[in-house]
């Protein structure tokens, strides 16, 4: 059976690549399995997507904790432990990054056992014009790395699942997921199908204790002030907003007020200032500015600038 798991932030077209992976799959008439799996419904928090396909029945259910291929659609996830990118990582799992780097600083980087390959291949990487199109890029490759998905059943796939939103929609994910799939051709069917656990015999697990501790210890603290300074969510953003303050008007009110999570407060001189470690990036502070001088930023621009955010 192939455990395939896909990682990226909201906004990136995860779910839709694990439903073109499933749906492909089922028309090389495997059984199969897709999900998504995610948090708060935030663009730029972490988001994942499972995938199962096998001949047989499957039995198996929930999240896939052993899987035979990881794609990470964005390569800033990495590094985050909440995103789990390597969790349940084997000897034979292949990882597939979205990355300008080489595999080989990766593997250097990560320090695994299993092979690393990038998409696109920094050779022959195009224009950002395919970013918001990853998702079908993501399930292009994954056909092509398992080795059982022709390039047919792919397309038809994107078709099928796409055709709500227009021809033109369906036109431009048909050209990303195929040059994706002959992107990898080298690496067609690295991907090994991991082995499924068996019905028979199973036993339940024994029940652990747990000690019992005083709700204010145990419990989330919904009701006491503060406590989500504690939650760092500036790590979803993929575009920072950027505050020109040559051009403020300081008209405090508008930004501070908007900010959905209280991101924004003021100086001495009443500048609005940007706390980026709970800023998630959803822009309401650029279009709400009657001046316009809040500009969205890529965060790697911004921090390659070795500026804020």
């Amino acid at each position: 059976m192939y455990n395939i798991r896909f990682h990226g932030r909201g906004g990136q077209g995860i779910k839709t690549a694990g439903r073109l992976l499933g749906t492909a799959f089922f028309l090389e008439n495997f059984e199969v399995q897709d999900a998504p799996r995610y948090g708060a419904e935030r663009r730029g928090a972490p988001i994942f997507a499972y995938v199962r396909a096998s001949r047989k029945v499957i039995n198996e259910r929930g999240i896939i904790r052993s899987p035979d291929l990881i794609i990470v659609a964005d390569d800033s996830l990495i590094p985050i432990p909440a995103a789990g990118i390597l969790q349940g990582v084997r000897k034979h799992t292949v990882i597939l990054i979205n990355s300008t780097e080489k595999a080989e600083i990766w593997r250097d980087r990560l320090n695994i056992p299993g092979q690393v390959i990038t998409l696109p291949l920094p050779e022959k990487m195009k224009e950002q014009d395919g970013i918001p199109f990853i998702g079908a890029m993501c399930a292009g490759a994954a056909s092509r790395l398992v080795g059982v998905i022709s390039l047919t059943c792919l397309q038809e796939a994107v078709r099928t699942e796409l055709a709500p939103l227009g021809e033109e929609v369906v036109k431009k994910n048909l050209e990303k997921a195929s040059e994706a799939f002959d992107l990898t051709d080298d690496h067609s069917g690295c991907v090994a199908e991991g082995e499924m656990i068996s019905a028979e015999n199973y036993k339940s697990p024994d029940w652990v204790d747990m000690p019992f501790e005083d709700a204010r210890v145990s419990a989330p603290a919904i009701h006491a002030p503060a406590t989500s300074v504690e939650v760092k969510t500036g790590l979803w953003r993929t575009m920072g907003p950027v505050i020109d303050y040559s051009r403020c008007n300081r008209c405090w009110w508008i930004c501070s007020t908007f900010c959905p999570d209280s991101a924004i407060s003021l100086d001495n001189e009443a500048y609005p200032q940007i706390d980026y470690g709970h800023c998630k990036g959803c822009m309401i502070c650029v279009a709400r500015c009657p001046q316009h001088v809040i500009e969205a930023i890529p965060e790697k621009i911004a921090r390659a600038a070795g500026g804020q955010p």
